[in-house]
């Protein structure tokens, strides 16, 4: 229920603040007053778009909280979906600076105006005569069956085995797919994947390769240079290593007289043996170093396979291939293993399917049961409020086809007048009568459901006396089960409030304002006299007033 309205810099409102009761609250006030204006900006925390003109003061922002204790409604998944904190007494804001730009709020939490509106729906029914109404979608004539036959339980258990039974059909879908998708291109996968297997791919091989290849491609002048360095280090006529014989030997003549040659010397012969060393490393190189031109074909052979993989591929080295190979060898690996999953979800999807379909099966059973019961009880007080001609009838059809609310098709089918024969909501019922239906809906399916806080807004238009006073006797009736708010210009309908609140303008200094306050007993009188009989009622206006309230 709203427990509090704040209203600060909006339209004629500079500031208000109201605290709906529980039950029956009554609106009254002149026409022009402002009673428009509280409603539009309740409607600001119910997800409504905003503009700037509505503000009392422009170099202000507009701040509009709601207090809402949220108890019996059932909420808690929706603030876990939506990432919220969850409070028993949940706070709605909005902010709107003078530029235009809003924020929205839930518990102080920012949120979009699509969640702040979706949570509003929860909360707030405002019902007016000229709204579309929601009483022609199936969703709300299902919810009158469900609610008078008490199906909240099964109808729980159904959607959460019908969202099961969804996931998991999608998972089934996008197997299968995945499966049509990869047997399409499984043959193409199997054979890249043989031609890179058969090419027994080794990680760095190409360098290696393209190295050797070098080497191959030049042997004769490796060969050559290899045995000029031979030569002058050892055949020539003055080879290197006979010079630097000759030289450590005269080194070694010298060191006799003069001792500090020794250094030099051992230097000297140190570097004797090191180039004798790579004399003989060179001439073994060169005897090794050979001109293989079968060699040399089967390398370029090996690297042009590779090249050509490479370029078919599109990458630019073997590794590369490698990681192809084995994520080709996965998916092939991943179709064999595909086909147990889908045995394996085909037979979960059944297995849920099954247990929706009985749960809706009951579901089904279950509004059979109550539509009677439905229908004679909203024809009861459409006679008592002036429709004795009323007639319900409720279609309900059920298909093959799962839905999140069962199996079942439904269709209300009304008629007013005598004789009519019962048609559609939407072709046969006028903005009155469609109000009154409403009424006598919610009035019953308040007793077993907890619904929002409803606000009835005028739609007692058309009617008076006799159907007025059964009118707000339905309202009265209402408010045992749910908090109600109707702003009415009837007083049958204002005597049934447990709580009366006047909307008037008062004028200070240069602007007007709206404001509102709470009637105590004394000052409902006089307004419903006035309400009766014009500004200044009577002592017969005053009387009635006090029989009406009397009930």
């Amino acid at each position: 229920m709203l427990s509090r309205l704040s209203i600060k810099n909006y339209a004629l409102i500079d500031e208000l603040d109201i605290q709906p009761a529980k039950g029956l609250n009554i609106l009254t006030g002149e026409t022009g007053a402002g009673k428009s204006i509280i409603l539009g900006a309740l409607s600001l925390i119910l997800g409504q778009r905003a503009e700037s003109k509505y503000f009392y003061n422009q170099a202000q922002k507009c701040v509009i909280e709601g207090f809402f204790n949220i108890a019996d409604y059932r909420l808690q998944d929706f603030f876990e979906e939506q990432d919220l904190d969850y409070e028993v007494e949940t706070i709605l804001r909005r902010e709107i600076s003078a530029d235009g730009k809003s924020r929205a709020f839930v518990n102080d939490t920012p949120v979009t105006l699509t969640t702040l509106k979706a949570l509003g729906e929860r909360l707030i029914d405002i019902h007016s005569q000229h709204a579309t109404l929601e009483i022609n979608t199936e969703d709300f004539q299902l919810m009158t069956l469900d609610s008078v036959a008490e199906n909240n339980t099964l109808l729980s258990q159904y959607k959460t085995s019908f969202k099961q039974y969804k996931q998991t059909n999608t998972a089934l879908k996008e197997l299968l797919e995945e499966v049509k998708q990869a047997q399409t291109e499984a043959d193409y996968h199997q054979f890249l994947f043989d031609e890179l297997a058969e090419a027994k791919l080794v990680a760095n091989e190409q360098e290696l390769l393209e190295q050797e290849q070098n080497q191959l491609s030049h042997a004769e002048e490796i060969k050559r240079s290899l045995l000029g360095a031979n030569f002058a280090l050892n055949d020539q006529e003055q080879a290197t290593i006979s010079l630097l014989k000759e030289a450590v030997s005269q080194l070694q003549q010298a060191e006799r007289y003069l001792p500090n040659l020794h250094e030099l010397t051992e230097r000297l012969q140190s570097s004797l043996i090191e180039i004798k060393d790579i004399a003989e490393e060179i001439e073994k190189t060169e005897q090794h170093t050979l001109f293989d031109e079968e060699r040399l074909s089967t390398v370029n052979d090996r690297l042009s396979l590779l090249f050509q993989l490479q370029q078919k591929h599109h990458v630019d080295n073997v590794s590369a291939l490698i990681f192809i190979k084995d994520d080709l060898e996965n998916k092939l690996l991943k179709n064999s293993s595909n086909d147990e999953q889908v045995e394996k979800l085909t037979l979960e999807t059944a297995k849920l399917k099954k247990e929706c379909e009985a749960f809706a099966h009951q579901l089904t059973e279950s509004r059979k049961k109550a539509i009677q019961m439905v229908q004679q009880e909203v024809v009861k007080v459409l006679t008592e409020v002036g429709m004795p001609n009323s007639i319900l009838q409720i279609e309900l059809s059920s298909s093959e086809h799962l839905r999140n609310s069962g199996q079942d098709a439904i269709r209300f089918l009304f008629s007013a007048n005598k004789g009519q024969e019962p048609q559609p909501l939407n072709k046969v019922a006028s903005g009155g009568e469609l109000s009154r239906l409403m009424l006598a809906i919610k009035s019953l399916i308040a007793k077993t459901s907890a619904l929002p806080t409803i606000i009835f807004d005028e739609i007692d238009t058309g009617i008076s006396g006799e159907v007025a006073l059964k009118v707000g006797n339905v309202m009265e009736s209402m408010a045992n089960y749910m908090q109600v708010i109707a702003i009415t210009h009837l007083p049958q309908i204002a005597s049934k409030g447990q709580s009366h609140y006047q909307v008037y303008k008062a004028d200070e200094q240069e602007k007007t304002r709206t404001n509102m306050r709470k009637l105590a007993q004394g000052e409902r009188i006089v307004e419903i006299a006035q309400m009766l009989s014009g500004l200044n009622p009577g002592e017969a206006a005053l009387q009635h007033a006090k029989e009406l309230l009397a009930g």
